[in-house]
């Protein structure tokens, strides 16, 4: 079995050698079919973790992955290499659904990557219990739980959707996961430690150089990233929390002379699409993105990541670091401080967590005037929900956290919304919305803490994570500063 996993390695995908964990939770899976978390830095080679083991077991192996986009990209790269892999998501026509769902349960495709909100459509859950299902793979983990920096609720069902496909053999993984979120990963999965082997390579990206600067001011925050762009040639990201402040910024750059590419969630999906792919192709070096951008973005030679605003914790800060010198080559990744941005953060955890009564209220407004909602859009929510600040956004939150936990359908901008379930549990739940909003709050905290550090900042990552921190990197700002003394 050794000699055939790294015949697979080279043969479909022209390595011959596994890197860091990889053999080990390879030989996890196949040999002693035991159920693994994997934390894995972004760039680390999660996908091989699940890909090997698909092409040695006799059936096949479900991915269950958050983004359209993403598993369209992975199932490209996968077909090139002559691997049977296919997605299923709203993007495929009927019938086309049902030619790569019956191509999956006769064993001719071995890997199938959905999203978790496919396991809402009854012809897809009854159809995919006659497949031969060897292994189930939950990318982008950290999704399952609630205390994680990006959770989903479809994600939360997992553990159902598990037992619907008989309980297969699992690997679950995410390049951030902090020790309660891995703790509760393992509980939606309806498993326990005894059963689920943890995996994690700590902070091992010696190459990224870790720095953070006090910036009091617009001049002092150019000033910043003037200098990363004349000083690192390549390609680059500064990520912005506010879409105002990011083409703000851009006018400004523009102004220098900066030639650079603009994403973030309210531009036309294809306008998004291709500022991605000129990014990937090298056509466009710089890109001003909010968090919207980088998930899936396989660009080995990123030489710079700018945070020009505080990011909202140290889950996402660390992922989205992690797209820095995937080739190995000296990076560099730039927090700037500035203590007025912990505010807007703050807002903006604020606004993000609306309370049980908004929700209950919310939710009775939209059931009893659906009409209405459908024909005169978010300006007529507003003005019911009775709002005086422009910058509370709670209607989009409860929009979207309504659409994530399968109460409505359809969509507000199209005019289709439809409420088809009741409001759950958790939205009801004052004291739960309230715990919420406070790890929220702790998260943002941690990076205040990051920034304040008098340790080697990676060593403080390490130990956020709950890994074994080092005595100092040599490769941060903190451990110039220490060494100089």
């Amino acid at each position: 079995m050794q000699q055939d996993i790294y015949k697979i390695l080279k043969d479909y995908f022209n390595f011959t050698a596994f890197r860091g964990l990889q053999e080990a939770i390879i030989n996890r899976l196949i040999n002693d079919k035991g159920h693994s978390l994997v934390l894995m830095p972004t760039g680390g080679g999660k996908s091989l973790c699940y890909q090997i083991p698909a092409l040695v077991f006799e059936g096949g192996t479900i991915v269950i992955s958050p983004l359209i986009a993403l598993m369209q990209d992975q199932v490209d790269a996968l077909r090139k290499k002559n691997v049977p892999a296919s997605f299923i998501n709203s993007t495929v026509s009927g019938e086309d659904k049902k030619k790569r769902l019956n191509s999956f349960i006769a064993g001719k495709t071995k890997l199938l990557y959905v999203t978790p909100e496919r396991f809402r459509n009854q012809d897809f859950t009854d159809a995919i219990k006659n497949a031969n299902i060897s292994l189930l793979a939950v990318d982008e983990a950290h999704c399952i739980s609630e205390w994680g920096h990006d959770f989903r609720p479809d994600y939360s069902r997992i553990g159902e959707f598990r037992a619907l496909l008989g309980n297969p053999l699992t690997i679950a993984l995410t390049a951030t996961a902090a020790p309660e979120v891995q703790s509760d990963i393992i509980a939606k999965l309806g498993l326990d430690n005894t059963q689920m082997k943890t995996f994690h390579e700590g902070i091992e990206r010696p190459n990224l150089r870790l720095e953070a600067r006090d910036v009091f001011d617009e001049k002092e925050t150019l000033k910043e990233i003037y200098a990363v762009l004349d000083n690192y040639k390549g390609a680059g990201i500064i990520y912005f929390s506010l879409i105002k402040k990011l083409e703000y910024y851009s006018q400004k750059l523009r102004d220098k002379g900066y030639n650079h590419g603009i994403y973030h969630g309210k531009l036309d999906p294809r306008q998004r699409k291709t500022t991605q792919r000129d990014f990937l192709s090298g056509r466009q070096n710089l890109i001003l993105a909010t968090n919207a951008f980088g998930m899936g973005i396989d660009k080995p030679d990123i030489r710079f990541v700018i945070h020009s605003e505080i990011p909202s914790g140290i889950e996402s800060y660390y992922q989205e670091i992690g797209r820095a010198g995937r080739d190995g080559k000296p990076s560099l990744c730039m927090l700037l401080y500035n203590s007025e941005d912990l505010y807007t953060q703050m807002e903006f955890i604020k606004w993000a967590n609306p309370g049980a009564e908004f929700y209950y209220s919310f939710y009775n407004l939209i059931s009893k005037n659906i009409e209405a909602v459908n024909s005169m859009g978010i300006e007529y929510l507003t003005e019911q929900m009775s709002f005086k600040n422009k910058n509370d956004f709670r209607i989009e939150t409860a929009l979207g956290m309504l659409d994530r936990y399968g109460v409505t359908e359809g969509s507000v901008e199209k005019g289709d919304l439809r409420v088809i379930a009741p409001l759950p549990i958790q939205l009801e739940d004052d004291d739960y919305l309230k715990n919420k909003l406070l790890s929220d709050n702790k998260k943002l905290l941690s990076v205040v803490n990051y920034f304040k550090s008098e340790t080697c900042r990676r060593s403080f990552i390490s130990d956020y994570f709950g890994f074994n921190p080092t005595e100092g990197c040599g490769n941060c700002d903190v451990c110039d500063e220490n060494n100089s003394i």
